[in-house]
């Protein structure tokens, strides 16, 4: 579950060989952390993942970061290098699924190297790394978008695409470039079990997503009638309130009650 950042300019000169202007974070010029939200697996009762949601230094709203960045290259690398860090120090468990911005990435061979070197120094697998984007972000240039995705899946990374149903993708979007993970938006998913066209929409989408043989995740879960009628269309992946909050700098715990 990502929030839509404000504009932001991309750098334009970056050096094409080494990737140093987007490798440093040195001039970011402000300080943040990561909470982390729990994504459930009902069927087996344990935790797939844990979504690292910006923050501020001290727990702040992700838009107090957000406003103060200027520029997408070093700040999606920050990100990256940060979330691995602090999920390394609490032992996270499960896969991390970090949000990225794919038009800051302008060739993924060279900008993943940052994520490969951190991975290296806090010992994290980048078999557990999913890479999340969000479907709000303006699809400028989808071949593009589709590269990285492929990219990603032949380094050994997860691929998702948060808010399906919110935003700028569509189902064109799905047909050309594959993902791993479709997290379904919360606007679908609301009072769902008072609502017979999200009732409708949303099994369409757990139908096409098993023909596609790619996971779904329910986004959003405040309710237990919520989450009674998405099992019954057989998800078994939720992230929400109704199991954990978004923990600052740890793992939080898991509403037991909410797994049965």
């Amino acid at each position: 579950m990502n929030i839509s950042t404000p504009k932001i300019e991309v750098h334009s000169e970056v050096n094409r060989n080494t990737c140093k202007a987007c490798q440093s974070d040195a001039e970011l010029g402000f300080d943040f952390e990561f909470a982390f939200q729990p994504i459930v697996d009902i069927s087996k009762k344990t935790i797939f993942a844990h979504e690292a949601l910006v923050r501020g230094p001290n727990g702040e709203g992700a838009l107090t970061v957000l406003n103060q960045v200027t520029n997408s290259y070093k700040f999606d690398q920050a990100c990256r290098v940060k979330a691995v860090k602090t999920a390394s120090e609490i032992n996270l468990p499960g896969y991390l699924s970090i949000n990225f911005m794919p038009n800051a990435v302008y060739k993924p061979e060279l900008c993943i190297q940052t994520t490969f070197e951190a991975a290296k120094k806090y010992h994290f697998d980048t078999k557990n790394i999913i890479f999340e984007f969000t479907e709000q972000e303006l699809m400028e240039d989808v071949k593009h978008i589709s590269r990285i995705m492929e990219a990603y899946n032949k380094m050994g990374f997860k691929t998702a695409l948060d808010d399906f149903g919110a935003g700028y993708a569509g189902l064109n979007f799905i047909a050309d470039c594959e993902v791993d993970i479709i997290k379904i938006d919360m606007g679908l998913i609301r009072d769902i079990d008072k609502s017979k066209s999200r009732q409708a929409i949303v099994k369409a989408v757990t139908r096409m997503c098993e023909d596609l043989n790619t996971k779904i995740i329910a986004e959003g879960i405040e309710t237990m009638e919520e989450r009674n009628v998405l099992a019954s269309y057989g998800i078994t992946l939720f992230q929400g309130y109704l199991f954990c909050k978004p923990s600052f700098k740890s793992a939080g715990l898991i509403n037991n009650d909410a797994l049965i």
